[in-house]
């Protein structure tokens, strides 16, 4: 039996990875069969080629890597750690909470490109590539973190890189017109694709993890 898959999505400094936390823990509270990943998989020999373009080694801007050459990197780290190391959670039942998944490209990636039916068709490359093409299984629920990205700086200043645990930033992070465009693109995926939207920021204030968090856990409850 395959397991239900819930992912959580947003810009750089959204929140991601403390809401997957979040939710991860209260659902293994209720049951065992709960696990976390996430992507990129910095942890895996399958994220080198990611590792090298966010580190700026084909280029110092993200738009320097098209769109459709950075979305196979990305893309192949999470087929190698999807039917390999993570193959038991993925198919073998319970609920896999994924700190980004494969909406990660529409995300980012997309966000190169203007024109809007370059960028559809583009979005519709992608998920036959994962899904249909890759075998990757498609989310049951992919919840977006709305973090406008003024917001999502100052909760960047002070973090720590994923990928080598220094203050440097990578290309998409230290890229303030990426940033911009990505939340757009992010903006306009949302709407297109289903997406669950949780607004992180209300009445000019980012609002408290907890509330954050209740309003993901509700969502995700409704599903299970």
């Amino acid at each position: 039996m395959q397991s239900r898959l819930i992912v959580i999505e947003g810009v750089d400094a959204s929140g991601k990875e403390t809401q997957a936390r979040c939710l991860y823990e209260r659902l293994r509270a209720q049951r065992e069969d709960v696990f976390s990943v996430r992507f990129p998989n910095y942890e895996s020999e399958s994220s080198a080629l990611v590792k090298m373009y966010l580190r700026g080694d084909f280029g110092e801007r993200a738009e320097d890597v098209n769109a459709y050459t950075a979305s196979v990197f990305f893309a192949a780290d999470r087929a190698a750690s999807v039917l390999g190391q993570w193959r038991k959670e993925f198919f073998g039942g319970g609920v896999v909470i994924a700190d980004r998944y494969t909406p990660s490209n529409l995300i980012h990636q997309a966000s190169k490109i203007k024109g809007q039916n370059e960028r559809d068709a583009f979005l519709d490359w992608s998920c036959e590539l994962e899904y249909e093409k890759m075998g990757l299984p498609k989310p049951d629920l992919v919840i977006f973190l709305d973090m406008p990205p003024e917001y999502a700086r100052q909760l960047m200043a002070g973090r720590e890189n994923k990928i080598d645990h220094s203050q440097s930033k990578d290309i998409h992070e230290r890229d303030a017109s990426h940033l911009q465009s990505a939340y757009d693109s992010a903006v306009y995926v949302a709407k297109r694709s289903g997406w669950k939207t949780v607004h992180c920021v209300k009445d000019g204030k980012i609002r408290t993890v907890e509330e954050i968090a209740d309003e993901v856990y509700a969502s995700v409850s409704a599903l299970l």
